[in-house]
């Protein structure tokens, strides 16, 4: 009989040398470093599509599949909108800052995009808007291009930043709480990446 005398073969984690678990959000001189780069370069979908990343605080998932009229009516963009979220089947209001809406209506007017087209279409035929996938890479490129490391940003961090800031400025857990959409006090603390009993503080001292 032949024995096997060879080292064993340990499987390797998926998640070896990487970074797993929550994406940072991007601070402020950040939004800012990107948002010029992307203005000099005339990326003008890039921009609408950071600028409303940024303001809506939606899932890569809600906002690629935005379609125009969710924002706006004729040629207005609306300054508030609520989108019906595929996660949660709630839905969530947002505010759309001028210089979003402005970013935005620029990007509809190059695209000629009708009010029931996609807000930010794929350039692949079989897709009617950009994947998530695609996202991901667009926005890997964004944080990269300040020397960021891509590894510890991705499109939660869109998803977190607006709220993160709101959160930090302010320490009203329930408006942040509100403004997501969340039922739970948990989803938010999650969101945010903040400890269980601060949090609990937080609620009590801000409760009305």
């Amino acid at each position: 009989m032949e024995s096997y005398s060879g080292n064993p073969i340990v499987p390797v984690p998926w998640n070896k040398g990487r970074l797993v678990g929550q994406k940072a959000p991007l601070k402020l001189k950040e939004i800012w470093a990107i948002r010029i780069r992307l203005q000099l370069a005339g990326k003008v979908r890039d921009l609408a599509l950071f600028n409303l990343a940024i303001d809506s605080k939606l899932r890569g998932c809600d906002l690629v599949s935005l379609r125009v009229c969710d924002i706006t009516q004729g040629k207005s963009i609306f300054p508030r909108a609520v989108v019906m979220q595929r996660k949660t089947h709630r839905p969530v209001q947002f505010e759309i800052t001028e210089q979003t809406r402005q970013s935005v209506a620029s990007w509809i007017e190059k695209a000629h995009l009708a009010a029931d087209q996609c807000l930010f279409p794929s350039r692949v035929a079989k897709s009617p808007h950009l994947s998530t996938r695609q996202y991901a890479r667009i926005v890997a490129a964004w944080v990269g291009s300040i020397g960021l490391d891509d590894a510890s940003y991705g499109t939660h961090t869109m998803w977190r930043t607006k709220a993160t800031l709101i959160y930090r400025r302010t320490k009203n857990l329930r408006a942040v709480q509100l403004l997501l959409g969340h039922t739970k006090l948990e989803s938010t603390v999650g969101y945010l990446g903040i400890e269980v009993d601060d949090a609990l503080e937080i609620a009590e001292q801000t409760e009305i």
